[in-house]
C-alpha cells in the first residue's frame, strides 16, 4: 500500500498520524502526451490562505484535512540518514537536515549532473540531528551528498531559476532542538486548508515544471501534462460557430491557438448589450480584421453578463474563459526565469517576469521587428483594441487579452503583450474596452 504523506511532514519525509472526520486525498501523476513520466516533486500552494508544502517522489499522495490535529509523530530513525531538503525546488537558499548515530567527521558536498564538485565542507559533529543552510549558485539540478564514516547518502536538489547570482555556501546551523520532529511541527503551522480554498499544484521533472489550479471538493487523481507545443491530445481542433480553431498544449493547459472570432459585428461606437445576440467588434470596423486577429469584446459581453470566474462565457462547450490566476500559470510556464507560483506574477499594474512576452508572441506580424519566438505555440498576434469611447488603436503594436476576473465594479484584469516589451503587463481597465479573447479547456 502506498504511503500517505501528510501535510505536517512534507518538508522532512516524516510520517504523521492525524485525526479528523473530513479529509480529501489527492494523488499526483504525470504524462508527456500519453507516456508516463516520473515526478521528482510536487509543490502545493494555497492561493486563498497562503502557505505551501512539498511532496517528494515516490510519495505522491496528499491528504488534506479540513481540521488538523496531531496525535503522534513516528520517526523510525536511529541510523545515519539524510532527509530531503526544504524547500525543494529552491529559490536561493534551502535547509539540509541529517542524522548521525555517533560522533565523528561529516563531509557535505554538492555536484552538478556531470559530477563536478561545486562546494564541499567538513564538520566534527556529535551524534544526533543537524541542520545546514545551503545557498545555491547558478544551475538547475544538483546532487547533495553527506558522508559519515563509510556511509554516504545523496538527495536531488532542483532550482527552477537557473540564473542565480549567489555564491555557493554551506552554513552549519546547529544540532540542538532542531530534530525533524521540531521542524515538522513548524511546517504544519505554515500550511492550512479549508474546503473551498484554491490550490496551485506544481509538478517538477528535472528543470521542467507544470502547474494546475484546483479547488478540491473530493478525493481525485491529478495528472500533470508535460507535453508542449503540440495539438492538445485528443482535441487537435474545435469547430465553433462555423470556424475551425486549432488547439495548443502548453504543459497542463490546453488553449485555443487563435483568438475567438464569434458573433455579429457591430460598429465600434456602439456599446454591447445583453440582447441575446452575440456581438463583436472588428478593428477599425473592418471584417477582414476579425478574420486576421479575431474579434474584440467588451468584458460583460465576453462573460455573458455574469461575474463568475471560470465561466464558459462566449467560449465553446467544454472550454472556459481564463481567470487571472490561470494566466499567471501560463506566464510562469513560458518565462525562462520566473516559474509557476512565483510572487513575480502577483504584481499588478506593470510589466512583470523576464521574457514571457517574447515567448508568447508570434514570430511575425509585429511592428518595428518586435516579433516573438512563439516558443510554446501560443501565437499571440497584435490585434489592437477598442477604447471605451468607441475608437480603435494599436494594431501591430499590442495584443490585450481579457481575464475572467473582476478587479472592481467597473474594471477587470487583463494581459498586455506589446511589440517593444520582453515582459507581460498585468493591468486592470474599464470593462467597456474591447479586447481579444482566448479560451482554455476545462
Amino acid at each position: 500500500m502506498k504511503k500517505k504523506l501528510l501535510l505536517s511532514i512534507l518538508a522532512l519525509g516524516l510520517f504523521l498520524n492525524t485525526f479528523c472526520q473530513s479529509t480529501i486525498e489527492l494523488s499526483f501523476t504525470a504524462v508527456d502526451n500519453a507516456d508516463f513520466e516520473q515526478l521528482d516533486s510536487i509543490m502545493v500552494m494555497n492561493k486563498t490562505q497562503g502557505g505551501d508544502t512539498v511532496l517528494y517522489y515516490p510519495d505522491t499522495n496528499l491528504v488534506l484535512d479540513y481540521q488538523v490535529g496531531i496525535s503522534e509523530i513516528n520517526t523510525g530513525y536511529g541510523r545515519f540518514q539524510v532527509f530531503q531538503n526544504y524547500p525543494n525546488p529552491v529559490k536561493d537558499k534551502t535547509i539540509i537536515s541529517f542524522y548521525i548515530p555517533e560522533k565523528d567527521n561529516v563531509s557535505l558536498f554538492v555536484t552538478d549532473i556531470l559530477g563536478r564538485v561545486l562546494i564541499n565542507t567538513e564538520h566534527d559533529l556529535d551524534n544526533g540531528y543537524h541542520l545546514c543552510q545551503l545557498t545555491l549558485g547558478k544551475g538547475s539540478l544538483f546532487i547533495l551528498t553527506v558522508q559519515w564514516r563509510e556511509s554516504s547518502s545523496s538527495i536531488k536538489i532542483l532550482q527552477p531559476k537557473p540564473f542565480s547570482n549567489n555564491t555557493w555556501a554551506i552554513e552549519y546551523m546547529g544540532g540542538e532542538d532542531t530534530s525533524p520532529e521540531f521542524m515538522a511541527k513548524k511546517v504544519i503551522q505554515s500550511f492550512l486548508f479549508n474546503l473551498g480554498d484554491e490550490l496551485l499544484y506544481i509538478g517538477y521533472i528535472d528543470t521542467l515544471q507544470s502547474g494546475i489550479l484546483d479547488t478540491p471538493q473530493n478525493s481525485m487523481t491529478c495528472a500533470f501534462q508535460f507535453a508542449t507545443n503540440i495539438p492538445c491530445p485528443g482535441t487537435p481542433s474545435v469547430e465553433y460557430g462555423g470556424q475551425i480553431y486549432n488547439t495548443i498544449q502548453i504543459l497542463s493547459q490546453c488553449w485555443l491557438k487563435e483568438n475567438l472570432n464569434i458573433g455579429t459585428m457591430i460598429h465600434g461606437d456602439t456599446n454591447m448589450t445583453n440582447n441575446d445576440i452575440l456581438e463583436k467588434y472588428c478593428y477599425e470596423n473592418e471584417p477582414d480584421s476579425c478574420n486576421k486577429y479575431g474579434g474584440l469584446y467588451q468584458w460583460n459581453e465576453m462573460m455573458q453578463y455574469t461575474t463568475q470566474q471560470g465561466t464558459q462565457g462566449i467560449c465553446p462547450s467544454g472550454w472556459h474563459l481564463p481567470t487571472d490566476e490561470e494566466l499567471k500559470v501560463l506566464e510562469g510556464v513560458v518565462d525562462s526565469l520566473f516559474g509557476v507560483g512565483s510572487p513575480e506574477w502577483d504584481i499588478g499594474m506593470e510589466s512583470r517576469g523576464y521574457d514571457a512576452n517574447i515567448n508568447l508572441k508570434a514570430i511575425s506580424g509585429w511592428d518595428n521587428n518586435g516579433n516573438g519566438t512563439n516558443l510554446f505555440g501560443f501565437l499571440a498576434l497584435p490585434g489592437g483594441y477598442r477604447y471605451p469611447n468607441g475608437t480603435f488603436g494599436h494594431a501591430g503594436i499590442s495584443n490585450y487579452l481579457w481575464s475572467a476576473t473582476v478587479h472592481s465594479t467597473y474594471n477587470a484584469w487583463y494581459r498586455a503583450l506589446r511589440y517593444d516589451k520582453t515582459k507581460v503587463g498585468r493591468y486592470n481597465t474599464n470593462k467597456r474596452s474591447g479586447f481579444s479573447v482566448r479560451c482554455l479547456r476545462n
